[in-house]
């Protein structure tokens, strides 16, 4: 053995270069000590040689030693880490699953046999001895990193090898178990605010003040120590609360009904207070999530109050109330204020440019052509961004009116005009809308977003610029020329104010988007009204604006005529390859509503770029918001819209009528636990 091992030990030690090169150099040093010493003296070449002999005859002998010693160690230390492979595949814990091609248990470790009670199961295939192990390791075979499950009523480390047909498995139960009490005890912050407190305790006496504050107070005290909240008073309107994620869990849970009780409560005694929730919760420091709180109350408020909104940093945000039509609550202080910080802001800038959304309405342009003015009663230049090829007949009967305006016709610029004009001091002014999503000019938004003033009537939502500098969004008003009008009070005396086509512009949109004043009309829609007709508005021209071509009407009533009628609400879905104007669509869903019975109405159509889109419409009893934008648009409580690109009329359509039913049920499942 000792020969086989040295000849092997040899044969393997030559193969590398530096051993190989070492025994030469070694062997050319002996050999020119041999030659040195004969040469010198026979006697001293006899002794060398004598002395090279001996030297390597011990450090052949050595190294046999160590060959050996050093192979019976690696032999040995071979057996124990086989050895140890084998106890740990049988004692570790850790399951392991081994199967064929044909998906039979081929072998299974003892820490797995545990779970099938000590069974049989070898020669047997995966879904005979346990289906639901076998649907999840059909849904995790091609994870590539382990996924926690819950198999037997215990979680699971799980993972796959598809290629070895193994399966492995750790019970992590108990680590789960920390995880989640971890998570449930972390801290939420809220924040509440009563709505309309202020503007409903004007005309109300001090004692009656008291009793209503008393019991807002009252019922959301009560309300947090059931939920075991922290709730501290901050205002006579603003309330803070402190909470685990566990109890804001339960909150969601419940669709937070504390909204529904203080709500209809307060109005069987004629002062009803409606409530506006920011939370923010999965934040470690305080700082941050006060400040998400604050943002998501903004949000909740944008969005016309009466609703909470949960939300983490950098995620999406889940709604929960809204079911209410936004109430008038804006006041000439606030108005004032604005129109002062857009003077401020025009001073600074070297020109502004003012935009709609695309396909714009009379409400659209009418506000853009009122900020044009308020800029030129404050000797600035503003040029309206306008894409002729998406404007509907309205506005192209404004548009061709404007030829009798040459003051208003030069400051009509198309989107590539207006970048080719934009320079870093230039102001944009994005009115009746909010989302980049949906403005004429998105390249003009990129390069002026950080000089960005925001006015609009829709509720706010999650698409929203970062950084504007200023914000007004009036979910109360009943259009953007509304909260325009009221702009006028304040500017210059000495400036021009505004001339016929641009107040009856104005007073189109408003009259357009109230429905004649029939919705969403409030104390102020009628004042700015009649400021708009005191400043010259011709009703004659808004009737010829409002006129509709024969093919629009048409299509309005062939888009009627296909109406579904489920229950109280209406779907109506046109055809895969007809083109209908975004104004056609609402305008069907708008006379739907006229049915007796219909309270909402949906109407589904395809636009010219290929996009479907939605116009849903209610009496108020439906919140067509929220539906939308689970489809991913918005809008108003009784008016909002969506448009989804890469589907059919038919996929939407059921899409719609799943997102329907689901609204309904959830509707059904709060009326069963209230």
């Amino acid at each position: 053995m000792r020969d086989l091992i040295s000849r092997e030990y040899w044969r393997e030690l030559f193969k590398q270069p530096a051993v190989r090169w070492n025994f030469i150099y070694i062997l050319i040093l002996t050999i020119l000590s041999l030659v040195l010493g004969f040469y010198i003296n026979w006697l001293l070449g006899i002794a060398i040689l004598v002395v090279a002999l001996f030297g390597s005859q011990l450090s052949i002998s050595r190294l046999r030693t160590i060959v050996v010693d050093a192979h019976e160690y690696l032999a040995d230390l071979t057996y124990r880490v086989e050895q140890g492979q084998q106890e740990a595949l049988l004692e570790m814990p850790l399951g392991m699953i081994l199967m064929n091609k044909q998906g039979e248990i081929q072998w299974i470790n003892p820490y797995m046999a545990k779970y099938f009670d000590l069974k049989i199961v070898v020669g047997k295939k995966l879904k005979e001895v346990d289906n639901e192990l076998a649907k999840l390791e059909n849904e995790h075979r091609n994870d590539k990193q382990p996924t926690i499950v819950t198999w037997q009523d215990r979680q699971f480390e799980f993972l796959v090898q598809k290629d070895n047909h193994v399966i492995y498995m750790m019970d992590v139960t108990s680590y789960e178990e920390i995880n989640k009490r971890y998570k449930q005890q972390q801290i939420f912050l809220g924040n509440i605010y009563l709505d309309n407190y202020v503007e409903l305790t004007q005309g109300m006496s001090d004692s009656d003040v008291s009793n209503l504050h008393n019991y807002v107070t009252s019922e959301i005290s009560k309300w947090a120590a059931e939920n075991h909240l922290l709730m501290k008073i901050i205002d006579d309107d603003n309330y803070l609360i402190i909470g685990h994620q566990i109890s804001l869990n339960r909150l969601e849970e419940k669709k937070f009904k504390i909204l529904d009780i203080i709500r209809e409560n307060t109005s069987k005694q004629n002062s009803p207070v409606t409530l506006s929730v920011g939370i923010a919760y999965g934040e470690n420091d305080l700082v941050k999530l006060a400040d998400t709180a604050q943002n998501n109350l903004d949000l909740a408020l944008g969005r016309g109050g009466d609703q909470v909104v949960v939300r983490a940093q950098d995620s999406e945000a889940r709604f929960y109330g809204g079911k209410t039509n936004p109430m008038e609550k804006r006041t000439r202080v606030r108005a004032r204020m604005i129109s002062q910080a857009l003077q401020e802001l025009m001073a600074q800038a070297d020109q502004i440019f003012v935009m709609g959304h695309k396909n714009p309405d009379m409400d659209s342009l009418g506000a853009c052509l009122g900020i044009r003015r308020i800029a030129e009663m404050n000797n600035c230049e503003c040029w309206i961004v306008v894409d002729d090829e998406q404007a509907h007949s309205d506005v192209q009967r404004l548009l061709k009116q404007m030829d009798n305006f040459q003051e208003i016709k030069e400051h009509i610029i198309t989107p590539e005009e207006a970048l080719e004009k934009a320079t870093p001091n230039s102001l944009l002014v994005m009115v009746d809308h909010a989302k980049k999503g949906i403005t004429i000019a998105p390249e003009l938004y990129e390069r002026l977003q950080n000089r960005l003033v925001i006015i609009d009537h829709h509720r706010r939502g999650e698409e929203f610029p970062e950084n504007p500098l200023l914000v007004y969004i009036e979910p109360y008003a009943s259009s953007t020329c509304e909260l325009i009008t009221e702009m006028f009070e304040y500017q210059p005396r000495e400036g021009k104010g505004l001339n016929k086509l641009e107040a009856t512009a104005m007073l189109t949109g408003i009259q357009i988007d109230t429905k004649s004043f029939t919705k969403s009309a409030g104390t102020r829609t009628f004042d700015a009204a009649s400021y708009l007709r005191s400043a010259g508005a011709d009703g004659m021209m808004i009737q010829m604006f409002m006129k509709e071509n024969a093919d629009s009407f048409m299509k309005r009533n062939h888009l009627i005529s296909l109406a579904e009628l489920n229950g109280s609400i209406a779907i109506c879905a046109g055809e895969e390859d007809q083109i209908y104007d975004p104004v056609t669509a609402a305008q069907a869903a708008d006379m739907l509503l006229q049915v007796n019975g219909i309270e909402a109405s949906f109407v589904i159509t395809k636009r010219a770029d290929g996009m479907i889109c939605i116009s849903a419409r209610s009496m108020g009893d439906v919140n067509v918001q929220l539906i939308m934008e689970k489809m991913g648009g918005g809008g108003h409580l009784a008016n909002a819209a969506t448009q989804i690109k890469g589907k059919t009329i038919a996929e939407v359509k059921q899409t719609l009528i799943d997102q329907l039913a689901k609204t309904e049920d959830d509707g059904n499942k709060e009326s069963t636990e209230e």
